[in-house]
């Protein structure tokens, strides 16, 4: 039967999920059907100056990966 497992992080820490995702597909020997991902900006506008340009500051992107998997027996 096939299942899904979400992983959610933020583009700081790609190295980590990847090592995460790795680590689960190992430790429970699913076999993975695929993995789709997706990145979601993240901005904040910021009032600048008294008649300045605003300033815009941007945080690390969410990132959410979505495993389609078959449950090892």
């Amino acid at each position: 039967m096939q299942q899904i497992k979400i992983f959610k992080s933020v583009e700081t820490e790609v190295q980590t999920l990847e090592a995460d995702v790795n680590a689960w597909i190992l430790g429970t020997g699913a076999r993975v059907i695929s993995i789709t991902g997706n990145i979601a900006p993240q901005s904040e506008r910021i009032g600048g100056a008294e008649g300045g340009a605003d300033e815009i500051r941007f945080f690390p992107s969410d990132v959410l990966l979505v495993v389609l998997y078959e449950a090892a027996e």
